[in-house]
């Protein structure tokens, strides 16, 4: 459970608790969960270590909300943006977090990928966590994909739900393979199956 509300000597806990948020989500996306301690959280956010649990009551319940602020981030609001081409669309979407992927150097990969491989054996909160983000992430892409197919520049034949879930599996490979060889080539067979085959209207 998430602890809220109230003060502490005159700072509100709302943007102390941010501060630990934000700094949780990049230690976790750099390190991973376990390797990730409390302290290491705290004084990337600049607050004092005691302060955590004003806020959390563990590094789990913590690691639910990181889950959730990124899986609200601002890649997943642009697959549903109407004003796009919905085919234009699903591949900026997956070009955009391509080049956050090349621009880190190649290293973090998605968090929900990152932890459905490292924690969601040992933690059915975190399992949760990463199953309702991987939901939302595939439903979002699964209403572009059927748009895309009522506009015609998608198969009908294709059915979205489950290619939304395909394209999310080839994706999280996609950054393993990019990951282990540090080079960019996956993604050139990621975009040349999924814009050049699976989506050719």
């Amino acid at each position: 459970m998430v602890k809220t509300g109230g003060h502490i000597g005159g700072m509100a806990r709302r943007s102390m608790r941010e501060e630990i948020v934000e700094a949780a989500l990049a230690q976790f996306h750099e390190r991973g969960f376990n390797a990730a301690a409390v302290k290491d959280i705290t004084d990337r956010a600049g607050v004092p270590k005691g302060s955590f649990y004003n806020h959390f009551e563990s590094k789990e319940a913590l690691a639910i909300v990181a889950l959730e602020r990124y899986g609200n981030g601002g890649r997943l609001t642009e697959l549903a943006d109407s004003s796009v081409e919905p085919v234009a669309r699903i591949r900026a979407h997956f070009e955009g977090m391509r080049d956050d992927m090349i621009s880190s150097g190649i290293t973090r990969g998605c968090l929900l990928g990152n932890f459905g491989a490292e924690i969601v054996d040992h933690s059915e909160p975190i399992r949760a966590g990463v199953r309702a983000g991987l939901e939302r992430w595939s439903g979002l892409l699964a209403g572009a994909i059927a748009e895309g197919q009522e506009a015609g520049g998608i198969p009908r034949e294709l059915n979205a739900d489950q290619t939304a879930r395909y394209l999310l599996s080839a994706w999280e490979g996609t950054l393993i393979q990019a990951r282990a060889f540090k080079s960019a080539e996956p993604f050139e067979s990621f975009f040349g199956i999924t814009f050049g085959s699976l989506f050719k209207g």
